[in-house]
C-alpha cells in the first residue's frame, strides 16, 4: 500500500513491521491534521497484508503525543447528548481510532519515551503493549481538572488494566505518573532504560512479524476475549463526557489551561502541575 501524503507521521514498513513516527510540532499535539490522518492510517494498516506488527512512537523525545487539542474541544457543542447511544449506534470517531488499534488482527506496540497525555495516553493505553523509557517517559490524565473526563477511551481502558483504585488515583488525582510506576500497575509492560527500550522492541516486533499471521490473529481474537463489554462500556464513556461540556465551569478550566500555558512546551512539561494549579485551594 502506499503510504505517502502523510504530513504529521511517518510510516516505515519493514519485514512485516510498521514502525509510525508521530512527528506533530514541538509537544506532539492531537490537533485536527494529525487526528484526520490517524483515522485514515490506521484502517489501511489494519487491511495491510504486508503489515503484521504496527509500532507507534514519536519523532519527539519528550513528547509521544502531549494530548487531544483542547482549543477544539472548546468547539464541542454544549448540547451534545447525555444519553447513552444505542447498543447499535456507531461510536465516535476518536472511540472508532482506538478500538481499530486493539481489535486489529495484528499486534500493536506504543513505544512511549516522553510524556503521553489525555488522548495521547489513549491511544497508546488501545495498543496491545506499551514499553516506556525508564526516567523520561510520563504518563498522565488531566481531563478532569478542565472540567471532563477521560472520554476516549481512558476511563474504559485504565479501569482493566491497573484496577478500580489506581484508575481513580490517576483519573481524579490528574497528576503525572512516571515510567516506573506505570510499569508497577501494569499500565506499561516494561519500563526500560534509554539503551535497552528500543533493542528489546525491535526484537519482540520482528519476532511476532515472524510467526504465521492467522495464528497470531487467532490468539490476539482469543485474549481479547477477556474484555467484555467494552464498545457499551465506551458508549457509556461518550455520554459521560457530553454530559461534562454543558457544565459552567468546564469551557472557563479549559480557557485557563490555555493561558497558563497549555499547549506550550513549558506548560506541558509540568502538566501535574499545572493541572493542580488551576484550580487553587480555598483560602
Amino acid at each position: 500500500m502506499d503510504y505517502s501524503g502523510y504530513t504529521t507521521l511517518r510510516v516505515a514498513l519493514h519485514a512485516g513491521v510498521a514502525r509510525i513516527t508521530l512527528d506533530n510540532g514541538p509537544i506532539n499535539l492531537l490537533d485536527k491534521p494529525m487526528f484526520k490522518e490517524l483515522l485514515r492510517l490506521v484502517p489501511q494498516l489494519a487491511a495491510d497484508d504486508d503489515v503484521r506488527v504496527v509500532v507507534l512512537a514519536s519523532a519527539n523525545p519528550e513528547f509521544f503525543i502531549a494530548h487531544f487539542d483542547v482549543g477544539l474541544i472548546l468547539k464541542f457543542p454544549a448540547d451534545a447528548p447525555t444519553e447513552a447511544p444505542a447498543p447499535d449506534a456507531p461510536l465516535p470517531p476518536f472511540h472508532q481510532l482506538c478500538e481499530a488499534l486493539r481489535t486489529m488482527p495484528k499486534a500493536t506496540i506504543a513505544v512511549v519515551e516522553g510524556r503521553a497525555g489525555g488522548g495521547g495516553s489513549e491511544i497508546a493505553l488501545s495498543c496491545d503493549m506499551r514499553f516506556a523509557q525508564r526516567g523520561q517517559a510520563v504518563f498522565n490524565q488531566p481531563e478532569v481538572a478542565l472540567g471532563i473526563l477521560p472520554g476516549g477511551s481512558g476511563t474504559v481502558r485504565l479501569s482493566r488494566l491497573v484496577g478500580r483504585s489506581r484508575a481513580l488515583e490517576v483519573v481524579l488525582g490528574c497528576d503525572d505518573i512516571p515510567a516506573e510506576t506505570a510499569e508497577a500497575w501494569g499500565w506499561v509492560n516494561r519500563a526500560l532504560p534509554a539503551e535497552a527500550l528500543w533493542p528489546h522492541v525491535d526484537r519482540l516486533a520482528a519476532r511476532i512479524a515472524s510467526f504465521p499471521p492467522h495464528a497470531v490473529a487467532a490468539a490476539k481474537a482469543s485474549v481479547l476475549q477477556a474484555e467484555h463489554h467494552v464498545p457499551a462500556d465506551l458508549r457509556g464513556e461518550t455520554a459521560a463526557f457530553q454530559g461534562t461540556l454543558a457544565h459552567a465551569d468546564t469551557r472557563a478550566a479549559m480557557e485557563r489551561f490555555l493561558a497558563t500555558g497549555g499547549q506550550t512546551r513549558e506548560g506541558e512539561l509540568r502538566l501535574g502541575a499545572l493541572a493542580a494549579e488551576l484550580h487553587p485551594p480555598p483560602g
